[in-house]
């Protein structure tokens, strides 16, 4: 096997079924180099991906087309990096997830990805002027030692967190939950596009995928997979940020919430994780902390 062959047909794999790795541990284990894949009966197809062979069939026929498409020049003529889980340059806190994408896409400075002081900052889409003095004042210390702002690209609180970053002279990373070719929401179009030149983007989907809303609860996980510690400022109690911390908490991750006001239900996530063992924040010196023990 060489390395290109196997990069070859993993991304042709990946193209037409975009799935965590996970789902091709069997395939891999049983065709390490994916060179029979090609020949491989659907019903052991079907069985080692654990769909059925109607789309075991599908898969086979698809594969069979992209392989001889030149995927790789497609994607450096768009400057988009796919990396692969074995790659030298994959973030190995991401192959600590119980579910760690078998590819990551990713346009820009790929080095951020060497930093391992991450910090993720999220919060609601319908986050009020609070985020955004909240985040102003947490940002200083964070960028001053060098944390990467890592977020999801989302309305409210992401936009103001990437926004932010970058006029303060900081680094960000956006974590999209759609392929690079299709940005959502289609108002952070010009943001992205400036990110994905100056600082970095990064999704799991293959550049084709458009949004859907199963996308975003698996975009969260490696919103806090990259991240040393995760600061939420406003979210409703039952939100896709509050899922997030969860997915955080699950992996050992530092969680941050700023209080805010007993009269917004937006205070509810920040207040019921403090509840649950959340350190509450008011400044970006907290975080340094307690996250320069552990870079």
């Amino acid at each position: 096997m060489t390395v290109p062959r196997f990069k070859n047909r993993i991304l042709a794999l990946h193209y037409v079924f975009p799935v965590p790795l996970p789902k091709i541990y069997s395939l891999l284990k049983q065709d390490p180099d994916l060179s029979q894949l090609e020949e491989i009966q659907p019903s052991l197809l079907a069985k080692l991906c654990n769909i059925t062979i109607e789309r075991a069939n599908h898969l086979k026929n698809m594969y069979k087309e992209f392989i001889r498409h030149p995927i790789l020049e497609t994607y450096e003529k768009h400057n988009i990096l796919p990396i692969i889980y074995n790659d030298d340059i994959y973030p190995e806190s991401l192959l600590n997830l119980y579910d760690p994408p078998a590819i990551l896409y990713v346009q820009g400075d790929i080095r951020f990805l060497a930093n391992k002081r991450k910090i993720a900052i999220i919060g609601s889409r319908k986050a009020t002027s609070y985020s955004e003095t909240s985040i102003e004042k947490i940002l200083p210390p964070l960028i001053e030692n060098d944390f990467i702002i890592v977020s999801g690209l989302a309305s409210g609180a992401d936009t103001i967190a990437h926004r932010k970053t970058i006029e303060m002279g900081g680094k960000t990373i956006g974590v999209l939950g759609t392929g690079l070719f299709n940005m959502y929401p289609k108002d952070n179009k010009e943001l992205a596009n400036f990110m994905s030149k100056h600082h970095l983007l990064v999704t799991e989907y293959p550049p084709y995928i458009t949004p859907k809303k199963w996308n975003f609860p698996m975009r969260n996980r490696i919103i806090s997979g990259l991240s040393l510690g995760v600061v939420i400022t406003e979210a409703k109690k039952k939100s896709g940020t509050v899922s997030t911390m969860e997915h955080a908490l699950e992996n050992g991750k530092e969680i941050f919430a700023i209080p805010g006001s007993i009269d917004s239900g937006l205070s509810e996530g920040p207040h019921h994780l403090i509840l649950e063992g959340a350190k509450p924040i008011w400044n970006g010196h907290q975080i340094i902390e307690e996250l320069i023990k552990i870079t």
